[in-house]
């Protein structure tokens, strides 16, 4: 009788997360009517949509039924909102191929922006990784290739950059995730001819600010913020209290638009690539920034505000 009841569970879960997924995706209703603000990437004009998706632990699921459909509702409703980049690992797990069966679910989405990583080193091991990886997503390229937390970076780009020259890649990044290498990822950007870098960047995480975003822009760097949210630990400590009175009059209407809007302001920002597992997190994160953004002022008291939490 338990099996039977766990089996029971389980389908019933299955069929909400299924009839959620079909479910028109509604715009935020105090925005409904204000287009999502595209960014530009630096080295080509080619414009992107101001939030990506992440990949990491949330699509982690194995053969989990559950999960895998969690997930695909998590991707119908991303590209129902208009977004097109998602970034994913070798070392996410199951992550890439959690990503590849939602692609097969949902017909391979048109505009599609497939960004993913190498993390290994030596040239021959970054090979085998690169055709494992490009099986697990089910794609013929890769829009853009990331070399993760610089692992032997000085193998990888000028691999990177050859696939490139022969049309088989479009982008060519390298990515941290680590404070205490942002010394070496600026070393990176002033001397390699970097299309992306991702590094760190939430409101309780500011450090980039100081060098790596105005260098960015110096050098015509797109730049991808992970871990916007601080792995979830900045959004929980936001929610404790209402959002405040001010922050609604600047026109932030929800905790995403405050935590994510505080990034877009950035002049120097290109993407957030906040993960989630639920559908209507991925509605929130994709309106963010959609009621405008935040200037100079509000972002300083929006700064003050994270520091007396």
């Amino acid at each position: 009788m338990r099996q039977r009841r766990s089996f029971m569970n389980r389908r019933r879960v299955l069929q909400g997360l299924s009839a959620l997924a079909m479910a028109p995706l509604l715009p935020h209703p105090s925005r409904a009517a204000v287009a999502a603000p595209l960014r530009m990437i630096p080295s080509s004009g080619e414009l992107l949509p101001p939030v990506g998706l992440g990949s990491w632990i949330t699509f982690n699921v194995g053969n989990d039924p559950v999960g895998l459909a969690q997930s695909v509702a998590v991707m119908r409703a991303f590209f129902a909102g208009g977004g097109r980049l998602i970034d994913c690992s070798p070392m996410y797990g199951s992550s890439q191929a959690t990503i590849g069966h939602g692609l097969r679910e949902l017909g391979q989405p048109d505009g599609l922006f497939a960004a993913d990583k190498i993390w290994t080193s030596g040239r021959a091991r970054a090979a085998a990784q690169l055709a494992e990886t490009r099986a697990r997503w089910g794609v013929e390229r890769f829009s853009l290739l990331q070399v993760h937390n610089l692992e032997d970076w000085q193998s990888h780009l000028p691999v990177l950059f050859e696939m490139k020259a022969r049309g088989e890649l479009r982008y060519v990044g390298v990515t941290t995730s680590h404070g205490r290498r942002h010394a070496e990822l600026e070393r990176i950007m002033t001397s390699e001819p970097l299309d992306f870098v991702q590094l760190t960047y939430n409101l309780a995480d500011r450090e980039a600010e100081a060098r790596l975003l105005p260098l960015a822009q110096e050098r015509g760097i797109a730049v991808i913020a992970n871990r916007p949210y601080d792995g979830g630990r900045l959004i929980r400590r936001l929610k404790r209290d209402r959002l405040p009175a001010w922050a609604r009059e600047a026109g932030m209407a929800t905790w995403a638009d405050f935590a994510l809007g505080y990034l877009l302001a950035h002049p120097g920002l290109t993407t957030v690539i906040p993960a989630t597992t639920r559908v209507g997190h991925v509605s929130e994160n994709v309106a963010a920034g959609q009621g405008g953004l935040p200037d100079d002022a509000t972002r300083q008291r929006m700064r003050a505000y994270m520091d007396a939490l």
